[in-house]
């Protein structure tokens, strides 16, 4: 079994073991999803570069957390295999941003 599996067995049986499941549908995953994210973001709200760069790890790690689990639990809902589509994008963005094109760069593929 893969880690992304046994990650993905790990958060479904915490929910099931709570009754949750009920709750997970997909407009909620999403939006709890998102709003995981806006709580990452929160971490950097008005600090400069250098100060972002000293983020505390601690909650790094648990705001990473909550974003992996629910975009975790949102991709088993819809029987999503992670690592496949995560490779698949990779692959679009290959082609997308070619490294003659893109090296260096922060330009959007449209404008490369």
């Amino acid at each position: 079994m893969s880690e992304i599996h046994d990650i993905t067995k790990a958060l479904v049986d915490f929910r099931d073991e709570r009754e949750w499941k009920q709750f997970h549908d997909t407009k909620n995953l999403a939006t709890a999803l998102s709003i995981e994210v806006a709580e990452l973001n929160e971490l950097f709200l008005w600090k400069t570069v250098q100060e972002s760069e000293e983020v505390d790890i601690e909650r790094l790690k648990e705001e990473l957390a909550d974003v992996f689990a629910y975009a975790f639990l949102l991709a088993e809902k819809h029987q999503l295999d992670v690592k496949q589509i995560v490779m698949n994008k990779i692959k679009r963005n290959g082609e997308k941003y070619p490294v003659s094109k893109s090296k260096g760069k922060a330009t959007k593929y449209t404008e490369l």
